[in-house]
């Protein structure tokens, strides 16, 4: 699996995201982890739009990875009627639904006629719509056959944390409560709407904001750093494979400066890199 996290306060968003990328066999069986897969990319480069991917790192043959730099071409040329975004006037929303056609239109149905209903990918686009002063964030998952359109998981007035992935060591940090809470309670017989408030009400009194909407940038930056280590140590230390790990990848959007990296891992030696903030 792996754990993504977005911090949004309002001088932009926060990306990070471990490395650990896990392999099965034939019969579901998991066979190996890496920790080296690039989870975080740039959309367009040189302007506020990125994506996240969590689940499934491959469609078909091809890494998530390379397709997301398929779709960051298609995305960058005006002339390209399906897929270029008009850098005045783009939304986010409207990069979230070209991002699913692409992903999930033309890649996965060609690389699956027969879809695997064993597969999740799930996939964030965040960033800037070109008239707005306050960043958004909108995903689309796809599950098995299905793909519903994007949805917003924040608007330009919600800040906080949001995390995806493997979601049980985030979920008793930061909400106070295992996500099986309500589960146990319907198997002892509470009513599903009741268990559900309940489940509601333990967040309520016991969660906790690592957050606030006006804290500085790099603050952000640290809490998101924090939030994917704490998954990270959570896997490591658990008796269980570890499915969250490997370096981890941090970059930070704002409303002037972009995309930047703030951390991330090279399978080159830096001193071949000219570009400082090379783009992924």
């Amino acid at each position: 699996m792996t754990i993504v996290v977005t911090a949004k306060v309002t001088d932009g968003i926060v990306l990070a995201a471990d490395s650990a990328s896990s392999f099965f066999d034939e019969t579901g069986a998991r066979i190996k982890i890496y920790n080296n897969a690039n989870k975080v990319f740039n959309l367009v480069k040189t302007q506020p739009i990125a994506a996240m991917v969590y689940g499934c790192g491959s469609i078909g043959a091809s890494s998530v990875e390379t397709l997301t730099k398929d779709l960051r071409t298609r995305l960058s040329d005006s002339k390209n009627d399906q897929y270029g975004i008009d850098l005045a006037a783009y939304t986010i929303k409207e990069v979230a639904e070209k991002a699913r056609r692409f992903l999930y239109e033309e890649c996965y149905k060609a690389a699956y006629p027969d879809p695997d209903p064993k597969y999740l990918m799930g996939y964030r686009v965040c960033g800037y719509s070109a008239s707005q002063s306050l960043a958004e964030v909108w995903e689309f998952s796809i599950v098995g056959a299905d793909c519903l359109p994007p949805y917003q998981i924040q608007g330009t007035e919600s800040f906080g944390v949001r995390w995806a992935g493997e979601n049980e060591p985030l979920d008793r940090l930061v909400l106070g409560v295992p996500g099986a809470l309500d589960e146990v309670l319907a198997e002892r017989g509470v009513p599903a709407d009741e268990a559900r408030k309940i489940f509601l009400e333990v967040i309520r009194r016991s969660g906790w904001s690592p957050t606030l909407p006006a804290m500085p940038i790099q603050d952000a930056i640290d809490v998101a750093k924090f939030l994917v280590e704490t998954a990270c140590g959570y896997a490591k230390f658990g008796i269980r494979a570890e499915t969250i790990g490997g370096p981890i990848e941090i970059a930070a959007i704002t409303k002037y400066e972009g995309f930047k990296w703030i951390s991330r891992k090279h399978y080159y030696a830096r001193e071949l890199n000219g570009e400082v903030n090379h783009v992924r």
